[in-house]
């Protein structure tokens, strides 16, 4: 197959333009860093966390092979999330080592940068299949009532409605995510395929914040996806589930110099999408 051009390309200086120095830096000198928090979530359930802007977070394989669904909010507004498709649009498909996760419209900026990724060196498997995963989403009660006629409560979406919801949202808070650890790709008909997770106990994904940020994670009730979910030979994989550690840690602040928060994209754009208010007549 022939490469062709990416849609969005980096040019000099552009937000596109990583630098990769500085993430370098965050990630080459251990001694400067200290653990601020380190949790295990169990299989089949969720949890929220708070991240401090310049800090850093890290999803870890405790236990071998295991995908979760990561969902990402400014802290402070929560209309401001992580936008799966654009992310696609300008990063790729499937993220790895200096990919950043953008946020939606008008904030479109960096939420987070990936400073390091175990994983990185799977590269394309023989069916197509990369990880870390932006082409699907989360798994959820109503597609599994569709095609299986049960309820199910421990779908992705519902880990995540119930992991955030101690602060104040709702499931119309949860949207797309990234399928950490999860190996996935197109087969030949264009449709979407998952494989089993080939991470070992151990492997890690790790995020720098470019601001304050609210995160949930969910341990898929797919666990390692090795066990088929629907059709003639599905089962219960509940064997295959595991759960996922998270440690956020604090950087020390000569690492952070020079750095600062991205700014939003509504402070640079002022057109007002075409739309202008006109003067009533009554007005002189």
């Amino acid at each position: 197959m022939l490469d062709f051009p990416a849609a969005y390309q980096a040019t000099e200086g552009s937000a596109l333009d990583v630098d990769k120095a500085f993430y370098r830096r965050v990630t080459q000198a251990p001694d400067t860093r200290t653990l601020v928090e380190s949790f295990t979530i169990p299989i089949r359930t969720g949890r929220s966390w708070t991240v401090p802007a310049g800090h850093v977070f890290r999803i870890v394989t405790i236990e071998g092979p295991q995908v979760g669904d990561l969902n990402i909010w400014n802290r402070h507004n929560p209309r401001e999330r992580l936008w799966a498709s654009r992310t696609r649009q300008l990063q790729a498909a499937h993220v790895t080592t200096f990919d950043r996760l953008w946020s939606n419209l008008p904030y479109l900026r960096p939420l987070v940068t990936i400073t390091d990724d175990s994983l990185s060196g799977y590269g394309i498997d023989e069916y197509g299949g990369r990880v870390h995963d932006l082409l699907g989403t989360r798994c959820d009660p109503y597609v599994n009532k569709m095609l299986t006629g049960e309820d199910f409560d421990f779908c992705c979406h519902s880990n995540l409605t119930r992991a955030v919801a101690p602060h104040g949202l709702t499931e119309m808070d949860v949207h797309d995510v990234l399928n950490v650890f999860q190996c996935t790709g197109l087969n030949g008909q264009d449709q979407y395929f998952m494989r089993d997770c080939p991470a070992k106990t151990g492997d890690y994904l790790e995020f720098f914040a470019e601001i304050d940020l609210l995160c949930a994670l969910s341990t898929c009730p797919g666990g390692d996806l090795s066990v088929p979910l629907w059709g003639p030979d599905a089962r219960d994989p509940i064997d295959v589930c595991r759960p996922l550690g998270v440690e956020i840690y604090k950087l020390d602040d000569a690492v952070l110099k020079g750095w600062e928060q991205p700014r939003p994209a509504f402070e640079r754009y002022k057109g007002a999408h075409g739309m202008r208010l006109e003067k009533p007549d009554w007005v002189e």
